[in-house]
C-alpha cells in the first residue's frame, strides 16, 4: 500500500521525492488536445512527418502554455506548441537576440 512519504530531511526518501516533485504548474496538460490523441504523431521518427501533430497543436487551447513550457526546460524531443525542437532552439535564439 502506498503511503504519504515524509519530506522531512532525516527521511532517506526525501531526497529521491525531491526530483520528482515539481513546483511547475502543468495543470494545462490536462486540456491539450494531444493528451487525447495518438502519442507517436507528436514524436516521429527521424525524417517522419509532424505535419498531424501540428495540426492539434493549432487547434489547441493550450499551446502557448505548452511552447513556453518546452523552451523553459529545454525539451528537446517531440513537438511542443507547434514547434520542433529545431524550430524552438531558433525561436529561443532569435528572441534572446531580440532582448
Amino acid at each position: 500500500m502506498w503511503g504519504v512519504i515524509d519530506e522531512s530531511s532525516d527521511n532517506p526518501l526525501a531526497e529521491l521525492w525531491g526530483l520528482f516533485k515539481s513546483d511547475d504548474d502543468v495543470s494545462w496538460q490536462h486540456r491539450a488536445l494531444c493528451s487525447q490523441t495518438d502519442p507517436e504523431a507528436f514524436f516521429p521518427e527521424k525524417g517522419g512527418s509532424t505535419r498531424d501533430a501540428k495540426r492539434v497543436c493549432a487547434q489547441c487551447e493550450v499551446r502557448e502554455q505548452c511552447l513556453k513550457w518546452a523552451i523553459e526546460h529545454d525539451e528537446r524531443f517531440g513537438i511542443w506548441g507547434g514547434m520542433s525542437e529545431r524550430e524552438r532552439r531558433r525561436y529561443k535564439k532569435e528572441h534572446k537576440e531580440r532582448a
